[in-house]
């Protein structure tokens, strides 16, 4: 498991990027002190909702061929309901999900995958969720820059550009 940390700042909040095994995961702990310092509240509370639990469940559904659709189903069904608790803690426990990493301690948070982060940050605020946007594709194009390759497409053929003798080397299919 590859770990490397970033930071971008969005509208004077410091929001932490990990990229684990080529996906990137956002802070949510982060995200949540946009709106308060009581960042456990309002993730829990994001997490109630009957809404996120299905696309919570949907996501893992496309991208998790692990995952505990029945469990799942447990967890829509008591979503809204005035007793209903959940955290990522226990939504990862129970349907072997991988959208979220918890990490306790004094380092630790709650990192979901950019997808979820993103719809995180759209239920904290859509103005919010939109500078979270703009500022983690700025962060991707300086990562594509300091890697120095682009990639060229024709109609009928894909190249890469190497920066060392400016050459179009064809991919192969294989490499799609």
């Amino acid at each position: 498991m590859s770990k490397k940390n970033k930071k971008i700042d969005v509208k004077g909040t410091g929001i932490t990027v990990v990229s684990v095994n080529e996906q990137d995961y956002i802070s949510l702990t982060d995200i949540a002190k946009y709106k308060t310092n009581d960042t456990s509240a309002v993730i829990g509370n994001w997490m109630r909702n009957r809404n996120t639990i299905e696309f919570l469940g949907i996501w893992e559904t496309l991208y998790n061929a692990n995952f505990k659709p029945l469990e799942f189903e447990g967890f829509r069904k008591q979503a809204g309901l005035n007793a209903f608790t959940l955290s990522p803690q226990k939504w990862v426990n129970t349907t072997n999900a991988i959208g979220f990493i918890v990490k306790a301690g004094r380092y630790g948070g709650t990192y979901a995958h950019k997808d979820i982060a993103f719809k995180f940050a759209s239920w904290i605020s859509v103005e919010f969720e939109l500078y979270i946007i703009k500022e983690f594709q700025r962060l991707k194009e300086d990562e594509q820059k300091l890697l120095g390759w682009t990639a060229k497409s024709t109609k009928n053929k894909d190249f890469i550009v190497s920066p060392a003798n400016n050459k179009y080397n064809k991919i192969s299919q294989s490499q799609h």
